[in-house]
C-alpha cells in the first residue's frame, strides 16, 4: 500500500495532495480543527473542533469527533468530493445530485492529511498492474479498438514517456494512457499533455488520444469528452488467476 503523508501542512500542500487524491481514486483522512455545514434534506451546522475527515474514493465522507463510534455527519457512496482554499480555509467539498446533498468541511488548521493508495482483497476481488494491462493490449490490440497498430512502449516525449504509442486504422498517431484502476480528472490532464507533446512531433497529423482503464468517474469523463480525447475500457485482472479464487 502506498501512504502519503503531510504533518502541519500549508492549506496550499494540502490541496495539492487532496486534488491529487481524489483525482487518482486514493482514501483520504485529514485531521484538524474544522467546521461542517450540510445542505440538502434538511440542514445543519457544526461549530468548530477538532475532528478527523475520511474520504473513499466510493464518495463516502465520514465526519468523526473524539467519542462514539458513529460520524457526527456523513455522506453516502456516490458523491463527488472537491478540495479548495478559500478566505483562508482549506475546504473539503461531497456532494451529489439525487437527491441534492452537500456537506462542507472547512479547515482552519491542519495537523496532518494522509492519502492512501487501497488494495482491499477482502472479497478477493484481484487487482492486476499497469504491466498486465499493457500486455493484454500487446497481445490484442484489438482491445483498444478495431485496427490498432502499437510500434512502441515508453515512448519519450517533452511530457514524458508514453505508455503505448502507435497508429490507429487510418494511420493516425495514437498516444494510450493506461491505468490499472479507476481514475478521475487528473488522469485526463495527463493524457492531454502527451497528445499536446506529441502533436508537436507530428503536426497536423490528427494524433488521437485514448485512456485505457477499467473505469473512469464522471468528472474524468466529462473533462475526456471536452479535450476530444477517449476512454476505453480494459480490466487487467481480466486475464490474471490466482489459487483458491472462486470460478
Amino acid at each position: 500500500m502506498s501512504v502519503t503523508t503531510l504533518h502541519r501542512p500549508t492549506h496550499r500542500d494540502a490541496l495539492g495532495l487532496l486534488e491529487a487524491a481524489f483525482g487518482d481514486g486514493r482514501m483520504v483522512t485529514a485531521f484538524g480543527r474544522c467546521s461542517v455545514d450540510y445542505d440538502g434534506r434538511a440542514s445543519s451546522e457544526l461549530g468548530p473542533g477538532d475532528r478527523l475527515v475520511v474520504c473513499k474514493p466510493d464518495g463516502t465522507i465520514l465526519v468523526h469527533t473524539d467519542e462514539n463510534r458513529k460520524p457526527v455527519n456523513w455522506q453516502p457512496p456516490g458523491c463527488v468530493h472537491r478540495a479548495s482554499v478559500r478566505d483562508g480555509q482549506l475546504r473539503i467539498r461531497s456532494e451529489r445530485s439525487s437527491p441534492t446533498e452537500r456537506l462542507d468541511v472547512a479547515f482552519e488548521r491542519v495537523e496532518q492529511v494522509t492519502a492512501y493508495e487501497v488494495s482491499d482483497r477482502s472479497d478477493l476481488r484481484l487487482t492486476g498492474s499497469e504491466e498486465d494491462l499493457r500486455q493484454r493490449i500487446l497481445d490484442d490490440p484489438a482491445l483498444v479498438e478495431p485496427g490498432f497498430e502499437p510500434t512502441a512502449t515508453e515512448r519519450e516525449t517533452a511530457a514524458g514517456p508514453v505508455d503505448i504509442f502507435g497508429a490507429d486504422a487510418e494511420g493516425r498517431p495514437v498516444v494510450v494512457e493506461l491505468k490499472r484502476r479507476r481514475v478521475g480528472p487528473s488522469a485526463a490532464s495527463q493524457l492531454r499533455r502527451y497528445v499536446e507533446a506529441v502533436d508537436e512531433e507530428f503536426p497536423d497529423e490528427g494524433v488521437r488520444g485514448l485512456l485505457v482503464a477499467p473505469s473512469v468517474t464522471d468528472r474524468a469523463a466529462a473533462l475526456l469528452d471536452e479535450l476530444d480525447l477517449a476512454f476505453v475500457p480494459v480490466d487487467p485482472t481480466a486475464n490474471v488467476a490466482s489459487e483458491g479464487t472462486p470460478r
